[in-house]
């Protein structure tokens, strides 16, 4: 019993929960320099993965969910504007969660953000109503695929497409094995780089001549080198890495959990989270219909 306890407190769902825990219970003292570890920690972890996986298949996975990424970052980000609008919710608002449902849970929220000059409110109004669903996604999504039988191809792609955060998509893969953790995270990443034309996208129709920085993640590049050296360069020392990386992304649950507030929770109004939930399990069923009958 107290391994089974132990096992699962350094799996990825078991840290997320245990650093939700503590930050509801005794709280988070540091929370600003947590939240800035943990993107710097979970980008240095992808890019450790890199060292885990074959150029050639990463090649084709991207390839593989291209089609479906382009398909739903549109349909999401149409379908929240008309769900937005007929829930009555702020136009800003409504953008910012369709965009981290769209893309990348908070890190395209983070970019759209700033253009928006969403206020702060905004801000913990959306990228509250995504973790939320992202943390849920993180343990229902591997217990739906073997309940449906995916393949790891198909749980792989589902998972880049329809769970919001990296760390948490890469977290459900993890667990569901180790060719759906490569499918999962060369999908997931080929989405981020949406964030770039879907920030000047978001300049262009909310007519906003801003100066703000376009984020552009760069740490997809590395996470290429380290793919195309692990695949010419043979080396004992690159499954230490990819190791490495796993329990990286575990604490980087851990420190995302921990980085939760009641604060930011008692920001979500209902219908914020409403327009979330209904984004949610559109991409999430959508996606599942189509990897079912097109992947094996």
């Amino acid at each position: 019993m107290t391994r089974a306890i132990l096992e699962f407190l350094i799996s990825p769902p078991g840290a997320l929960a245990l650093g939700m825990l503590i930050a509801l219970t005794v709280g988070n003292p540091y929370a600003a320099k947590t939240a800035k570890a943990t993107k710097y920690l979970l980008q240095a972890s992808v890019v450790g993965l890199g060292f885990g996986m074959d150029l050639q298949k990463v090649v084709a996975a991207g390839r593989t969910g291209i089609l479906f990424t382009i398909a739903t970052i549109v349909g999401t980000l149409l379908l929240g504007f008309v769900i937005g609008r007929a829930l009555n919710i702020e136009r800003t608002t409504s953008h910012l969660i369709s965009s981290g449902t769209a893309i990348c849970g908070g890190s395209a929220i983070a970019a759209v953000g700033p253009v928006l000059k969403a206020s702060d409110e905004q801000m913990s109004v959306s990228l509250g109503t995504v973790f939320i669903l992202n943390s849920i996604a993180l343990f229902v999504f591997p217990v739906i695929g073997h309940r449906l039988a995916l393949s790891q191809t198909q749980f792989g792609v589902w998972a880049a497409i329809a769970i919001h955060d990296t760390s948490s998509v890469v977290g459900a893969a993890a667990r569901y094995g180790a060719e759906a953790l490569q499918i999962a995270t060369t999908v997931k990443l080929t989405r981020a780089l949406w964030i770039v034309p879907l920030t000047l996208g978001t300049a262009f129709v909310f007519h906003r001549k801003s100066a703000a920085k376009i984020t552009i993640p760069w740490f997809i590049l590395w996470f290429l080198v380290a793919s195309l050296i692990r695949t010419y360069v043979a080396s004992p020392a690159w499954a230490v890495i990819v190791t490495i990386a796993k329990y990286g992304l575990t604490l980087t649950l851990f420190l995302i959990g921990a980085g939760l507030s009641r604060k930011s929770l008692a920001a979500v109004g209902i219908r914020p989270l409403i327009l979330g939930v209904l984004l949610w399990i559109a991409i999430s069923t959508v996606s599942l219909w189509a990897v079912m009958h097109t992947l094996t």
